[in-house]
């Protein structure tokens, strides 16, 4: 099986604020329903799980995993997208109309280039596609349990790509803080 887990809140989080590569740590509530969804996910069995290189990331998978003997693997191919200039703004969901970052959000099909600095889909898709042939395809053709602690547009990323979604629906999913969600 494949699961994924989205990190704890932040204070960004919190703030409404755009994070992306900024390495932004779990806030006490973040690691709060990390603790919750380690109590709630006890019975879930993984052989091993892969996680972001990001702070926020890494602490909740140390967090729910506290105690288990499931090996936290670093790639870095699993961080989160980068949003270039908009990183650390607050409610991009409120920018004006023509602002390039409320495609991303809303209308992801016209998301056809990256905001300065920032990763497009291509990239997304390029980064995630491969960790999953070389990483986890393998283990799950042994009959493995792959968790993957990440963030909510690599998550929707990965979720895109097992499930073959047009990129519309890149968002169609969902992705809450600590919620585990089984994909294959």
């Amino acid at each position: 099986m494949l699961y994924i887990m989205r990190h704890g809140k932040t204070d960004w989080n919190k703030e409404y604020r755009l994070q992306g590569l900024t390495d932004i740590p779990l806030n006490e509530e973040g690691r709060e329903m990390a603790r919750k969804a380690a109590a709630e996910y006890k019975d879930v069995h993984f052989d091993i799980c892969f996680c972001s290189p990001l702070v926020r990331a890494k602490e909740t998978a140390e967090i729910l995993l506290k105690g288990r003997n499931v090996p936290i693997v670093v790639d870095d191919r699993l961080h989160e997208m980068c949003f270039g200039v908009y990183e650390g703004k607050k409610d991009v969901f409120h920018l004006p109309d023509e602002e390039p970052i409320k495609n991303f959000f809303f209308h992801p099909e016209k998301y056809t280039e990256p905001v300065e600095g920032g990763e497009s889909f291509d990239e997304l898709f390029k980064r995630t596609s491969e960790f999953l042939k070389e990483k986890v395809d393998p283990l799950l053709a042994e009959g493995k349990d792959v968790l993957i602690v990440g963030h909510g547009a690599l998550n929707s990323g990965i979720i895109s790509l097992v499930r073959n979604l047009p990129i519309e629906k890149f968002w169609s999913e969902g992705i809450e803080n600590c919620k585990l969600k089984k994909l294959k």
